[in-house]
């Protein structure tokens, strides 16, 4: 048998999880299936690479060898296979644009502008609720672009060499029933949600550590939160069950109301990134004013908000013509 990649893979996943048992499951793999792998694997290297007992698979000084080698050449491989991707991309980058977003409210409109601009231009879209997944599928050539956000000064995912560029920043906004006692204000105070239970979609969002860090500034510790999808959560809110986080441009629903936060506690920076090796980038600079240009069009059914961002210039649109690099950002 010839020593394959996949069979470096197999000794890595075995090494990482300490237990055959356990890598299988990593893999996708029945356990019997893996120990008959890994003993072909063995015979073909010439002796037992684990030694395994009820404490799990331990690397003998054959699988420390291997494994060695293993590390350098698995990602070594990889940057072979996302670089060749790129430049396979590259005679068509003009005529393709993929998109990959998270929960992203302008989107659709970015789509729309580039459709209009370039009418036989391929434009594929791809839905995550990970801007890891959608930066990792960038950096390997499979996206050209992620369209996604960051709650404050949090930096995007930073391990794949992607370029990242500011399209707006807003503030949080609370998404509540229209029946609700508050909704007939302007601003909400943060401290006077302390009773309500919350709802989220899954994924990158404001839920993490800076909204409980938010709220305890605010002196109270956040209730339950239930996680559902964005229809779901419409319907928690609707149904009084529960109230949300939501950004700025949330499209108007009937029955529903979005109000500011008093002192904007959270902010929500809109983000573009790309390869700056890829072909795309190229084309990066259009396709932000194009971004740029789809938020300020998803204005137009927020007339409040509009106003308020003309007493607030720190939040908005970037600056049209500059391409301010992350993680420079405004301050509220």
């Amino acid at each position: 048998m010839n020593l394959e990649l996949r069979h470096l893979r197999v000794v890595c996943a075995i090494a990482e999880t300490g237990s055959v048992t356990k890598a299988a499951s990593t893999l996708g793999l029945a356990q019997p299936a893996l120990t008959a792998q890994l003993q072909r694997i063995e015979r073909a290297l010439g002796g037992p690479l684990f030694e395994r007992d009820r404490r799990g698979a331990r690397p003998t000084a054959l699988g420390e060898l291997v494994l060695s080698r293993a590390r350098v050449l698995l990602p070594a491989m990889k940057g072979l296979q996302d670089e060749a991707a790129r430049l396979a991309g590259a005679d068509d980058a003009l005529g393709r644009y993929r998109f990959g977003g998270v929960n992203s409210p302008i989107l659709g409109r970015l789509v729309h502008r580039l459709a209009a601009e370039q009418p036989h231009a391929q434009i594929t879209t791809y839905a995550s609720w990970s801007a890891d997944e959608l930066a990792a599928l960038v950096a390997g050539g499979r996206l050209d672009f992620a369209l996604t956000g960051v709650c404050g000064d949090a930096a995007p995912p930073a391990e794949f060499g992607l370029a990242w560029r500011e399209v707006a920043v807003d503030p949080v906004l609370v998404l509540l029933p229209s029946a609700h006692p508050l909704a007939d204000r302007d601003e909400v105070g943060l401290a006077e949600l302390r009773h309500e239970q919350w709802v989220a979609a899954p994924g990158d969002g404001c839920f993490g550590d800076c909204f409980a860090a938010a709220c305890a500034r605010a002196g109270f510790t956040p209730r339950k939160v239930y996680e559902t999808d964005v229809r779901g959560c419409m319907d928690l809110v609707d149904a009084g069950e529960a109230v949300a986080l939501c950004q700025a441009t949330f499209r108007p629903v009937a029955g529903l109301v979005t109000r500011r936060l008093a002192g904007t506690p959270l902010r929500w920076r809109l983000l573009l990134g790309w390869h700056p090796e890829s072909p795309a980038a190229r084309v990066a600079e259009a396709v932000l004013d194009d971004a740029v240009a789809a938020y300020t069009d998803s204005l137009a059914a927020h007339p409040d908000y509009l106003a308020w961002l003309l007493r607030h210039p720190e939040f908005g649109a970037r600056d049209a013509g500059t391409a301010r690099p992350v993680p420079r950002v405004r301050t509220a």
